[in-house]
Protein backbone atom coordinates (compact mmCIF):
# COMPACT_ATOMS: atom_id res chain seq x y z
CA UNK A 1 0.00 0.00 0.00
CA UNK A 2 2.89 2.52 0.32
CA UNK A 3 4.54 1.84 -2.38
CA UNK A 4 1.55 2.33 -4.35
CA UNK A 5 1.21 5.89 -2.27
CA UNK A 6 4.70 6.44 -3.21
CA UNK A 7 4.22 5.85 -6.83
CA UNK A 8 1.20 8.43 -6.72
CA UNK A 9 2.87 11.23 -5.30
CA UNK A 10 6.32 10.29 -7.53
CA UNK A 11 3.82 10.82 -10.76
CA UNK A 12 1.90 13.84 -9.10
CA UNK A 13 4.82 15.44 -8.81
CA UNK A 14 6.43 15.09 -12.19
CA UNK A 15 3.35 16.31 -13.67
CA UNK A 16 3.69 19.23 -11.45
CA UNK A 17 7.30 19.90 -12.39
CA UNK A 18 6.55 19.25 -16.33
CA UNK A 19 3.78 21.85 -15.86
CA UNK A 20 6.07 24.56 -14.32
CA UNK A 21 8.72 23.97 -16.87
CA UNK A 22 5.97 23.94 -19.59
CA UNK A 23 4.18 27.14 -18.27
CA UNK A 24 6.32 29.35 -18.98
CA UNK A 25 7.41 28.46 -22.56
CA UNK A 26 3.31 28.89 -23.62
CA UNK A 27 3.25 32.17 -21.79
CA UNK A 28 6.49 33.61 -23.78
CA UNK A 29 5.01 32.66 -27.23
CA UNK A 30 2.04 34.45 -26.33
CA UNK A 31 3.83 37.42 -25.27
CA UNK A 32 6.34 37.20 -28.26
CA UNK A 33 2.95 38.43 -30.58
CA UNK A 34 1.93 36.84 -33.66
CA UNK A 35 3.22 33.74 -35.47
CA UNK A 36 4.14 34.38 -39.26
CA UNK A 37 1.95 30.98 -39.78
CA UNK A 38 -0.82 32.53 -38.62
CA UNK A 39 -3.29 33.30 -41.30
CA UNK A 40 -4.90 36.93 -41.48
CA UNK A 41 -8.89 36.19 -41.34
CA UNK A 42 -9.98 39.56 -39.65
CA UNK A 43 -12.28 41.60 -41.39
CA UNK A 44 -11.25 44.53 -39.40
CA UNK A 45 -9.77 47.17 -41.65
CA UNK A 46 -6.19 47.43 -41.97
CA UNK A 47 -4.09 50.52 -40.69
CA UNK A 48 -2.95 52.72 -42.93
CA UNK A 49 0.27 52.70 -43.29
CA UNK A 50 0.77 55.05 -46.67
CA UNK A 51 3.09 57.21 -44.76
CA UNK A 52 5.43 53.94 -43.76
CA UNK A 53 7.87 52.61 -46.88
CA UNK A 54 7.03 49.02 -47.16
CA UNK A 55 10.01 47.97 -49.65
CA UNK A 56 12.19 45.03 -48.01
CA UNK A 57 15.18 46.75 -49.37
CA UNK A 58 15.21 50.67 -48.03
CA UNK A 59 18.90 49.71 -46.11
CA UNK A 60 21.03 51.13 -48.27
CA UNK A 61 18.71 53.86 -49.04
CA UNK A 62 18.96 54.96 -45.65
CA UNK A 63 22.50 54.03 -44.86
CA UNK A 64 23.08 57.05 -47.65
CA UNK A 65 20.75 59.33 -45.79
CA UNK A 66 23.06 58.97 -43.07
CA UNK A 67 20.20 58.54 -40.94
CA UNK A 68 19.18 55.69 -38.05
CA UNK A 69 16.55 53.63 -38.57
CA UNK A 70 13.40 51.06 -37.12
CA UNK A 71 12.20 49.06 -39.16
CA UNK A 72 8.89 47.05 -38.00
CA UNK A 73 8.16 43.98 -39.65
CA UNK A 74 4.49 42.65 -39.30
CA UNK A 75 0.86 42.29 -40.78
CA UNK A 76 -1.57 44.69 -41.31
CA UNK A 77 -4.32 42.17 -39.78
CA UNK A 78 -2.30 40.66 -36.92
CA UNK A 79 -3.16 42.45 -33.63
CA UNK A 80 -0.05 43.39 -31.78
CA UNK A 81 0.81 45.11 -35.57
CA UNK A 82 -2.13 46.91 -35.48
CA UNK A 83 -1.16 48.22 -31.83
CA UNK A 84 2.27 49.31 -33.68
CA UNK A 85 1.19 51.42 -36.50
CA UNK A 86 0.32 54.25 -34.70
CA UNK A 87 3.00 54.43 -33.01
CA UNK A 88 4.93 54.47 -36.22
CA UNK A 89 3.01 57.08 -37.45
CA UNK A 90 3.85 59.17 -34.69
CA UNK A 91 7.82 58.65 -34.86
CA UNK A 92 7.58 59.05 -38.21
CA UNK A 93 6.42 62.26 -38.17
CA UNK A 94 7.67 63.51 -35.05
CA UNK A 95 11.47 62.48 -35.62
CA UNK A 96 11.09 63.18 -39.81
CA UNK A 97 14.87 63.75 -41.08
CA UNK A 98 16.27 62.63 -37.79
CA UNK A 99 14.83 59.11 -38.27
CA UNK A 100 13.45 56.68 -40.42
CA UNK A 101 10.75 54.32 -39.95
CA UNK A 102 9.23 51.78 -42.01
CA UNK A 103 7.30 49.04 -41.73
CA UNK A 104 7.28 45.69 -43.76
CA UNK A 105 4.18 43.47 -44.36
CA UNK A 106 5.50 39.95 -44.51
CA UNK A 107 2.29 38.13 -45.66
CA UNK A 108 2.38 40.43 -48.37
CA UNK A 109 6.24 40.24 -48.66
CA UNK A 110 7.30 37.00 -47.44
CA UNK A 111 10.73 37.09 -48.75
CA UNK A 112 11.48 40.19 -46.36
CA UNK A 113 10.69 37.84 -43.49
CA UNK A 114 13.08 35.60 -44.93
CA UNK A 115 15.81 38.25 -45.51
CA UNK A 116 15.70 39.68 -41.99
CA UNK A 117 15.10 36.20 -40.35
CA UNK A 118 11.63 36.98 -39.08
CA UNK A 119 10.65 34.03 -36.29
CA UNK A 120 7.24 36.20 -35.23
CA UNK A 121 5.41 39.15 -35.92
CA UNK A 122 5.79 42.80 -35.45
CA UNK A 123 9.40 42.53 -34.90
CA UNK A 124 11.28 45.99 -34.71
CA UNK A 125 15.11 46.44 -35.66
CA UNK A 126 16.88 49.03 -35.12
CA UNK A 127 19.72 49.99 -37.87
CA UNK A 128 22.32 52.69 -37.07
CA UNK A 129 22.56 55.66 -39.74
CA UNK A 130 25.32 53.03 -41.40
CA UNK A 131 22.77 50.55 -41.47
CA UNK A 132 24.17 48.04 -39.63
CA UNK A 133 21.94 46.43 -36.85
CA UNK A 134 21.56 47.21 -33.56
CA UNK A 135 19.14 45.54 -31.88
CA UNK A 136 16.36 43.35 -32.60
CA UNK A 137 12.72 43.17 -30.67
CA UNK A 138 10.00 40.48 -31.02
CA UNK A 139 6.72 41.92 -30.08
CA UNK A 140 4.67 44.91 -29.35
CA UNK A 141 6.75 47.84 -28.02
CA UNK A 142 5.68 50.80 -26.60
CA UNK A 143 7.00 54.07 -28.18
CA UNK A 144 8.56 55.41 -24.59
CA UNK A 145 10.24 51.81 -25.08
CA UNK A 146 11.36 52.70 -28.37
CA UNK A 147 12.78 55.77 -27.67
CA UNK A 148 14.30 54.83 -24.58
CA UNK A 149 16.02 51.76 -26.32
CA UNK A 150 17.46 54.58 -29.20
CA UNK A 151 19.01 56.23 -26.31
CA UNK A 152 20.21 53.25 -24.88
CA UNK A 153 22.06 52.81 -28.01
CA UNK A 154 23.84 56.15 -27.80
CA UNK A 155 21.53 57.61 -30.88
CA UNK A 156 20.01 61.41 -29.94
CA UNK A 157 16.74 61.46 -31.79
CA UNK A 158 16.25 65.29 -31.39
CA UNK A 159 11.87 65.64 -31.43
CA UNK A 160 10.55 67.61 -34.19
CA UNK A 161 7.61 68.86 -32.14
CA UNK A 162 8.85 69.63 -28.88
CA UNK A 163 11.72 72.07 -31.03
CA UNK A 164 8.44 73.56 -31.95
CA UNK A 165 7.22 75.37 -28.64
CA UNK A 166 4.50 78.07 -29.25
CA UNK A 167 6.10 81.70 -28.98
CA UNK A 168 4.50 83.34 -26.28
Amino acid sequence: MQTTSLTGNRSARLRAALLLVALPGVCLLMALGCQQAEEPNSSAPAPSNSSVDTSADNNKATAANGLPRLLDLGATKCIPCKMMAPILEELKEQYAGSLEVDFVDVWENPAAAAEYGIESIPTQIFFDASGKELFRHMGFISKEDILAKWKELGVDLPNKSADAAPDT
